[in-house]
């Protein structure tokens, strides 16, 4: 039995992705099968019969429209936008918290991470994470803005750094401020932070400490804070131009981490 490849567009948030799908002869219908129809009914028809699936969304349903193929698309479990970032608010600003189901325990025998949640502007979005990164596999997420900067969380193992801490490790167990830029700094910038620490804080919210550190250089924001058996290590960043255009926003993000 021949197979045939078919390929159509579909267009979704202003943006067009070529769809291929293999279908047998059987199963596709022929221009000669629909008297006095038209090339875009023909294709309306194809579309129309079937819900197609592909890598990172479904589409769950299809229209032709001007010979157009128009797609709604759902997501994961919320339509249209990254899974964990809410709408924006008022101020045009979102958040996101890390989803319950989302893989990456750092290890056999660890438990499950804990969820955290930061605030961003609009523009910013998810970027893919790779272990060729600095931090390596114990990046857990990273965003992006073009106009903005960029931050990252990495989520670390306490058993790296300590022995006799237990499974509900605290901040200040590690140790003061000073101690853990010193220990942990370099995991984010991948360099010795001796005389680079600008200014430290320590916050606290819901019981928890959190230390925030300002970096320079390079430019960068830190905030850390422990809970369960890792440490979470949440940094922004900008290049020259990025920090001096966008700094109280870049300070805004830092200072908004939390783990819930």
């Amino acid at each position: 039995m021949e197979s045939a490849l078919l390929r159509y567009t579909v267009n979704f948030s202003g943006h067009s992705k070529t769809v291929a799908h293999h279908r047998s002869d059987s199963e596709i219908p022929r221009l000669k099968s629909c008297p006095g129809g038209s090339k875009e009914e023909w294709y309306a028809n194809v579309l129309s019969r079937r819900s197609v699936m592909a890598t990172g969304f479904s589409l769950v349903s299809s229209t032709a429209i001007g010979g157009e193929a128009l797609a709604v698309v759902k997501q994961g479990l919320l339509a249209g936008r990254v899974p964990g970032l809410s709408e924006p608010d008022d101020e045009g600003w979102r958040t996101y918290r890390r989803p319950d189901e989302k893989s990456g325990g750092h290890g056999v025998g660890w438990s499950p991470i804990i969820p955290y949640a930061f605030s961003v502007p609009q523009d910013w979005n998810e970027v893919p994470v790779s272990i060729a990164d600095l931090g390596g596999t114990e990046i857990d997420l990273r965003f992006a803005s073009p106009k903005e900067g960029r931050l990252s969380v990495i989520v670390a193992p306490v058993l790296r750094f300590a022995d006799n801490l237990g499974d509900d490790v605290k901040i200040e167990n590690i140790g003061p401020p000073a101690k853990v830029i010193n220990a942990f700094g370099p995991e984010v910038i991948g360099e010795n932070v001796e005389g680079k620490v600008l200014s430290s804080n320590v916050a606290e919210h819901d019981g928890r400490l959190y230390y925030q550190f300002e970096l320079e250089p390079p430019h960068v924001l830190i905030t850390a804070t422990a809970a369960g058996n890792r440490l979470y290590l949440f940094s922004v960043t900008g290049n020259g131009l990025q920090w001096k255009r966008s700094y109280k926003d870049l300070k805004r993000i830092a200072t908004s981490f939390r783990v819930v």
